[in-house]
């Protein structure tokens, strides 16, 4: 019992290594952050599905296939292939975005309650249905993935605390803080690239 115990507390401190260092890099804009979150959801994957944890495992099978689409989008997107630049959603596609999460979480909640043993269903369902599209956002370089992340982390904290995962409830707070000033350095960047914009279109 005490083998078991060392083992996933071990297994625990090397995915919540890897996501810190994906965070780190992500705030840098830096593609080494896709190879870090490859591993680190790898781990989860594991981790998750043995607390019963059904939707977080499943989104970590998520992020493994987005850590590689990720990168490509960060070394070869854009329109020359140079890796995508931050951009920004007008407010319509943000209410459409919310509207579709709590939707899905709905139904996906109740499925879980009524046909599994998953614990906190709703909430699980929540946090996994949000985390897929602002996946998807950081990939994209969507300046407003790290407000939604704000969220998701927040919420995924009682998650945890719930399945007594303190070392990854500790990473989430960690997250919260991360989020906030990656949002800011994001947006600070994505002011630059405007104004770049609009420069280049007055001179020419």
């Amino acid at each position: 019992m005490f083998d078991q115990v060392i083992y996933w507390l071990t297994l625990e401190t090397v995915a919540v290594a890897f996501s810190i260092a994906y965070l780190l890099f992500a705030l840098k804009e830096n593609s080494l952050c896709w190879y870090c979150a490859f591993f680190s959801t790898a781990i989860y994957t594991w981790i998750f599905g043995d607390v019963q944890l059904y939707m977080e495992s499943l989104l970590n099978i998520y992020y493994l296939v987005m850590a590689v689409y990720g990168w490509y989008q960060w070394r070869r997107g854009g329109q020359n292939h140079e890796g995508v630049q931050i951009s920004s959603w007008r407010p319509q596609l943000h209410l459409l975005a919310i509207f579709s999460i709590i939707l899905i979480s709905i139904v996906s909640g109740y499925l879980l309650a009524a046909k599994t043993d998953a614990h906190l269903p709703y909430l699980d369902s929540f946090t996994t249905w949000g985390a897929v599209l602002t996946t998807w956002m950081v990939a994209r370089k969507i300046l407003e993935n790290w407000l939604y992340w704000i969220v998701i982390d927040a919420a995924s904290i009682y998650l945890y605390l719930d399945r007594e995962l303190y070392q990854t409830v500790a990473l989430f707070v960690l997250y919260v803080i991360l989020a906030t000033v990656g949002y800011f350095s994001w947006k600070k960047t994505y002011k630059r690239q405007s104004e770049a914009v609009q420069l280049a279109s007055c001179s020419s």
